[in-house]
This record gives C-alpha cells, sequence and structure tokens, in this order.
C-alpha cells in the first residue's frame, strides 16, 4: 500500500494530535457539516473535522483538513516559507505512476454497480445558504484525452442531481472540458472517474498549473514523494489511484446537459453556473470503512487548496525566467493576488516576473506586488511596509486594461444591471513595484536590530511577574 490519505492522517495526529477532531453527534448534511468549520472559524481556529455520523449516509466524512500552512509543509518535508520552492521544484521531477493488481487496491474492497451505485448513500454536504444542492468540492475527475490517450485529472465542482447523475462544471481552457468537447464532436460519451479521499499530495498535484494535457499523475507522485499507485476502473479502461478512499465511476453523457448551481465558489460570491454537461454514474468502489473527503466552498481550506499549487507553479515558471527569485506568496485570503520577492539585479526583473506569473495564471491573478528578497511574502505587514515605503504610483505602477475574463467567477468580471441581469466584461490587472532601484543605485537602508543580538534574545526564559513585583510597581 502506498501513501494515501490515512497515512497523512497518521502522521498529522502524531505531529499534533489536537489538528484532528472527530464530531461524534449526528449532523445533516445540509449546513451541518459546514456549520462546524465556520463556527470554529469565527473562534481562529481550523482542525480537521472527522463527521462520524451524517444523517443518511453509510460512511464518514472528513472536511477542513488542509487548513494551516504548517500542514501543507508536513506533506511536503520543509519549513512554511519553502513552500512555494519546494512545490515549484517537486513538480518539474515527476514520478510516474505504477500500475497495481486490482487485489492489491484498496478502493477495490466494495464494487457497488447498478442501482446499488448510489449518490445518496455517500455524505454529500449542501455548503452555503443559496447553494442549488449538494455538490463534490473535493472530487478529482479523471478523463483520458481521446488523441493522446493522455490521463488527466481536474478537481471540479459537481452538483449531484439524484442517486445516479450529477453535473461538471468546466471554466475556460479547463483542460477536462477541453477533453470532453472532443468526445462530443465524434457523438460519444466520455468515460470519468472522480476520485475522493487520497493524500494531499494527489489534491495539489490536480489542481497544479503544468504545460499541456496529463501529468497530473505524475506530479501527485512528485508531491507524494512515492510514485501513485493506479488500477483499470471497473466500467472503462480509466487507471485510478489504488489507494483512494472512494472512487465514482461513470459517463459525461453526449449531448446531455442540465441547469446547475448556485454554488458559493472561492472568491466568496455566486457566478458561474448555467447549463452543464450530465455523468451517469456507472459503479462505486470504496475501502472498508471508506472516509468521504469535502473541501467546505468559499472557506480557508478551499483557498489553500487553490493557493498553493499556484504558488508552486508560479515559482517554478518565474524561476526560469528570473534566476534570482527568492519566492512567491499566492495569499490563501486572497487568491487574486500574488507577491513576489526577488533579489533585483536590473530593472526589467521586476516586470519579467510579474508577467511571467500572470502568464501562469491567466484567469484568476489581478495584482502582482514585487518586493525585494529582505521582505517576507508570508508577512502581509512586511509587504504593506514595501509598497508604503518602495513603490511611488506615478513610476512604479503598470495597469494592463481587459487582462482577463469575459466572465468567470471573479464579480469585477461583469457589469451589473438594474434589472438584476449582468453580463460579461474584460477586466484589467495592475503590477505594483515596490523595490529599491537596481544595483548600483543606493536607497535608505532599513531599521533593524542586528541578526546576532535577535538570536541571542532567550523567549522561553520569560515568565509572569512575581507576586512581590506586582506589588511593587501596581
Amino acid at each position: 500500500m502506498g501513501k494515501d490519505l490515512r497515512t497523512y492522517l497518521k502522521q498529522l495526529n502524531e505531529l499534533n494530535p489536537n489538528s484532528i477532531r472527530v464530531v461524534g453527534e449526528e449532523v445533516d448534511p445540509r449546513f451541518g457539516i459546514t456549520g462546524y468549520a465556520a463556527r470554529l472559524a469565527e473562534q481562529g481556529e481550523y482542525p480537521g473535522l472527522i463527521f462520524s455520523n451524517v444523517k443518511g449516509a453509510h460512511l464518514s466524512c472528513i472536511s477542513n483538513l488542509l487548513t494551516t500552512y504548517e500542514r501543507i509543509a508536513l506533506f511536503l518535508n520543509c519549513e512554511v516559507p519553502d513552500i512555494p520552492r519546494v512545490f515549484g521544484e517537486k513538480i518539474r521531477n515527476q514520478i510516474p505512476p505504477t500500475v497495481v493488481p486490482a487485489e492489491q487496491a484498496p478502493v477495490k474492497e466494495n464494487i457497488l454497480m447498478g442501482d446499488e451505485a448510489d449518490l445518496s448513500k455517500l455524505p454529500i454536504p449542501v455548503h452555503n445558504e443559496m447553494d442549488g444542492g449538494p455538490y463534490l468540492s473535493a472530487g478529482v475527475m479523471v478523463i483520458r484525452d481521446p488523441e493522446s490517450k493522455e490521463i488527466n485529472a481536474g478537481i471540479y465542482r459537481h452538483q449531484i442531481y439524484d442517486k445516479r447523475k450529477l453535473g461538471v462544471w468546466f471554466l475556460g481552457a479547463h483542460h477536462g472540458g477541453l477533453i470532453h468537447k472532443k468526445y462530443e464532436k465524434e457523438g460519444k460519451s466520455a468515460p470519468v472517474a472522480i476520485v475522493l479521499g487520497h493524500h494531499p499530495g494527489f489534491l495539489m498535484g490536480a489542481v497544479s498549473r503544468i504545460q499541456g494535457i496529463g501529468g497530473e499523475y505524475e506530479v501527485a507522485g512528485s508531491l507524494i514523494g512515492e510514485s501513485l499507485h493506479v488500477v483499470k476502473a471497473e466500467t472503462s479502461d480509466l487507471m485510478v489511484p489504488a489507494d483512494a478512499e472512494i472512487i465514482i465511476e461513470g459517463e459525461i453523457l453526449a449531448n446531455e446537459e442540465a441547469p446547475e448551481g448556485p454554488f458559493g465558489e472561492w472568491p466568496g460570491h455566486y457566478l458561474g453556473g448555467g447549463s452543464v454537461p450530465v455523468i451517469r454514474v456507472t459503479c462505486i468502489t470504496h475501502r472498508n470503512q471508506a472516509i468521504f473527503q469535502d473541501i467546505v466552498a468559499s472557506s480557508r481550506e478551499h483557498l489553500m487548496v487553490g493557493g498553493i499549487p499556484r504558488s508552486g507553479s508560479i515559482y517554478h515558471s518565474v524561476k526560469s525566467v528570473v534566476p534570482s527569485l527568492n519566492t512567491v506568496n499566492v495569499p490563501h485570503y486572497a487568491r487574486m493576488h500574488c507577491y513576489i520577492s526577488l533579489h533585483k539585479e536590473r530593472d526589467a526583473d521586476v516586470k519579467k516576473a510579474a508577467f511571467t506569473a500572470l502568464n501562469t495564471e491567466q484567469e484568476n491573478l489581478r495584482h502582482i506586488v514585487v518586493v525585494d528578497d529582505d521582505i517576507n511574502v508570508f508577512n502581509e505587514e512586511e509587504v504593506a511596509w514595501a509598497v508604503g515605503t518602495r513603490f511611488d504610483a506615478e513610476r512604479d505602477q503598470l495597469i494592463i486594461p481587459k487582462w482577463n475574463g469575459p466572465g468567470g467567477l471573479l464579480p469585477t468580471n461583469w457589469d451589473y444591471h438594474e434589472d438584476g441581469s449582468h453580463t460579461a466584461r474584460m477586466s484589467s490587472a495592475v503590477i505594483v513595484d515596490a523595490t529599491k532601484p537596481a544595483p548600483p543605485i543606493p536607497y535608505p537602508k532599513r531599521a533593524v536590530v542586528p541578526k546576532e543580538h535577535v538570536d541571542k534574545a532567550k523567549p522561553e526564559q520569560l515568565r509572569a511577574l512575581s507576586e512581590e513585583e506586582k506589588g511593587q510597581w501596581f
């Protein structure tokens, strides 16, 4: 057996038992699961949550798992500031998957065909107030390109219509959507499999920005740290992860669509939707005591899972153009922003780095802030300080009109009208150069305490005031 969701949970529990909490009382899948995550977030707490008693379901559900940088750093085996670099380096050194026989595949322990392949038995949540119904939010959909025969994997949103049908929503140039159109042109249904529950490296490999169609299994292997085990699906020739918790097999029906949405997406608004392709379920396979994995939509986890792979992909792209790159941060609280730290050797480095980042993540990035390598881009206060002291709007700001869109998930990509309708539009992007002039031009130095004296301080020796001291001074 290879690394999977369970090996990661074991590793996380050994590091910090409080990072995983179990909800034993019965919860309603309609807002009951997401309600716990929202309540804890109000308190600034983000433990992984296992729901062992979901009303109407036969399996447990895990949610809110990948909510901190420390949990990402754990499986990457690095420190938090090194996440983009390590992620970017790993996706460059891909590991091909390994085929295993069905008898060695845990996901084949239970095989449900026909009417037994019933989506209503899964603990699928309704996430937010205005959502159109239950959604799979952490399902990695696998589809094979009929031309290249490459397998593509990506996380898409899937609305549940009934026990045997669900939708799939593609945005713009999503590779899954491009592949589906190839089948549709031939009037053929497209075999697919939706993978639920696996190692974080598999999920993040599926949303990494890599060139061309396919390669996600290889990237997943590099992020997991070993070859991904795959096995042939039951009702198609797709190769699927053998160590997954649950796999829903089916086919995107040729020329059949259904209304979809609304659904609260990562920007925190209701946009998208319309008419989408329909998937008919043919089989469900799952492990014994399988854990259904969910990502709370429009939450911290949703933003982390989407943002970290973008940071890694941007790091990989920018490093090839500007070798003096230090690091990158696409902050989880604003995935439209990208902070780039570099050692500027020439003034042109800023625009080269910024445009490379914009071209790597064209759909969503709006604000690129470039800072020097003495600025910690994981500290918003330092980034704001750099903008305040090293940025002059007249000289150091570049606005790129009509950069992305039209339409999509970002609210500024639409014009809104009094009758409640909205029409798609293009929107702009901005590059903020918050760097010092390139050498040899001098610039005022920062006021800092010498590092050797900072290192001499011993915070572990701090103590509370004694009663005698309180009497002296209070």
